[in-house]
């Protein structure tokens, strides 16, 4: 397997790389746009920094690429639209560099404070001049935190050993929550009306783009500082310039923009009152060696041991869940297979219900995996655990999930109804032991099915001579067979047989039985033998 490595990484993690058994490196930092379309044709893997840009035209290159590393914890300069698209996990490094970009945030509030690049500016000019560089002490001010993530934790934490009183934002935590890492839960309104200084620690995405924009600029305390080395496009930067000229701010640390690098002439940039880093958050020689090490384990983890850590595009996945959870995986995907074969017409609505002990599984990955079997038969191969619920939405298909914490029938099964333009099909699936999982019910019919092999699903009327009739058609074929389920609800209403076969039925076959008196319809369906799954 090719592992590309298009930007600079500590040497930690290519000698892991290096080591690492069926692994080639090819180590190609700062490539062009050109170069890296050609690089990444063959890769399975791809590990960059914030300087390489992962387009729509990267991915579609990229034909064999399963896995893209980004080292850091930003995603800003990656497709993931395009990664979805093409079924590629896109994985960063969310704890590497934690505690240096909470202390490079607390050592941008002290140089904000106490105006050290200032002061050292003049100083080296051969000004001496105390008096223009007066700052303000931080024990005892508000300090507002939006955003109490890993790095915003540990922003508190610190702040607090400044003897600041913190004020925190965050509506995903709640009130215990906050007063045990320290801090005051308030609302947003009333942390920008009391905070002196106030730093953000949120992601970046279509909600809080530009959320600190002038109408919330204008409700901040007067005087207030601001602080941003989360990311840049949080902050409106024409807002902000109009804040600073108008005294509302009077002063701001950002060590990210909205476009990176930022221009010489860029406004933020003219104010004396403003200090900026080149996105230094995560710039120490310690968060470097951990980033680097951190994505080289979790691109071999998904690569040899199909471990997923740290995704930004699909749930992740740690060893013992995935050993967990590995019978529940392979039930789903061959209810979607079989699905895909049983119904007829176009999918219009997919309905899944888990129950019992199955509802405590991410059921993103239960369901994802149902989708990857039955849109695989109509789409093909490009479907894949990460894009199946994308295509299923960009197909037109409604997808939905419903848990059912007590059990009724099984302990943990999974239920599925699929509505066509058509028809509509039901089925459910139950596990019955670590490896021992069953179709149970077949529109409505009770069945018990290992799903796997050569099957027919017969829908017949439920009278003396039909289950001959479809016996003596396979024989006369030389059609073995292997199991024979028959189900009915009432006598002499229908029955549904469903029957494993030891070879594939020719549709002339098929075509008899279709036609045979009693018969309502047939479907043939063809699952992956057990001892064939790892090489799905």
């Amino acid at each position: 397997m090719k592992i590309l490595v298009a930007d600079r990484l500590s040497q930690a993690g290519l000698d892991i790389f290096s080591a690492a058994e069926g692994v080639t490196l090819d180590y190609q930092p700062e490539l062009s746009e050109q170069a890296l379309l050609c690089a990444v044709a063959d890769a399975d893997a791809l590990v960059v920094r914030s300087g390489t840009h992962l387009t729509a035209e990267v991915f579609e290159k990229a034909k064999c690429l399963r896995v893209v590393g980004r080292a850091g914890i930003g995603a800003e300069n990656v497709d993931l639209d395009a990664a979805n698209r093409r079924g590629v996990v896109v994985m960063n490094t969310p704890f590497g560099s934690s505690i240096t970009s909470a202390e490079h945030t607390i050592a941008m509030l002290m140089a904000l404070a106490r105006h050290i690049p200032q002061a050292c500016a003049a100083l080296r000019a051969g000004k001496w001049q105390k008096d223009s560089h007066l700052g303000v002490e931080l024990s005892g001010k508000m300090f507002g935190v939006i955003g109490a993530g890993k790095i915003g934790r540990l922003v508190i934490e610190r702040a607090l050993g400044l003897k600041m009183q913190v004020l925190v934002c965050d509506p995903y935590l709640t009130t215990e929550a906050i007063q045990q890492l320290g801090g005051e839960q308030v609302e947003l309104l009333d942390l920008l009306r009391r905070a002196d200084f106030i730093s953000l620690h949120v992601p970046l995405n279509q909600e809080t783009r530009g959320f600190l924009n002038a109408e919330l600029l204008a409700q901040t305390k007067p005087g207030c500082r601001i602080i941003n080395c989360a990311q840049g496009g949080l902050i409106d930067e024409e807002a902000l310039v109009a804040a600073l000229k108008s005294g509302q701010i009077v002063g701001a640390a950002l060590d990210v923009f909205a476009k990176e690098p930022p221009s010489a002439d860029h406004p933020l940039l003219q104010f004396d009152q403003v200090i900026a880093t080149p996105h230094l958050r995560a710039a120490s020689a310690d968060a470097q060696i951990n980033i680097a090490v951190q994505i080289a384990r979790q691109i071999l983890d998904f690569l040899q041991r199909d471990l997923i850590t740290n995704a930004l595009n699909v749930p992740s996945v740690n060893a013992s869940l995935l050993k967990k959870m590995r019978p529940s995986f392979e039930l789903a995907e061959r209810m979607g297979l079989f699905m895909a074969q049983y119904r007829s017409g176009h999918f219009k609505q997919v309905s899944l219900e888990y129950t019992g002990t199955m509802t405590t599984h991410p059921l993103e990955l239960l369901t994802a995996t149902f989708l990857k079997g039955l849109l695989r038969p109509v789409l093909g191969e490009q479907v894949n655990d990460v894009n199946a619920s994308l295509l299923a939405r960009e197909n037109g298909i409604r997808v939905s999930e419903t848990r059912v914490y007590s059990a009724a029938e099984f302990a943990s099964s999974i239920q599925v109804r699929i509505d066509s333009d058509q028809e509509s099909h039901s089925l459910s699936g139950a596990l019955f032991g670590e490896k021992d999982y069953r179709l149970v019910r077949i529109d409505d019919y009770m069945v018990e099915a290992i799903p796997e092999g050569h099957l027919l699903v017969v829908h017949n009327e439920d009278r003396p001579g039909v289950i001959a009739q479809v016996s003596g058609i396979l024989a006369s074929a030389g059609v073995n067979i292997s199991m024979f389920n028959l189900s009915r609800r009432r006598i002499e209403g229908t029955a549904v047989a469903l029957i494993g076969v030891d070879t594939p039925v020719s549709p002339d076959v098929l075509h008899q039985i279709d036609e045979a008196e009693g018969v309502l319809f047939v479907r043939p369906i063809h699952l992956p033998l057990a001892t064939d799954w790892d090489s799905l």
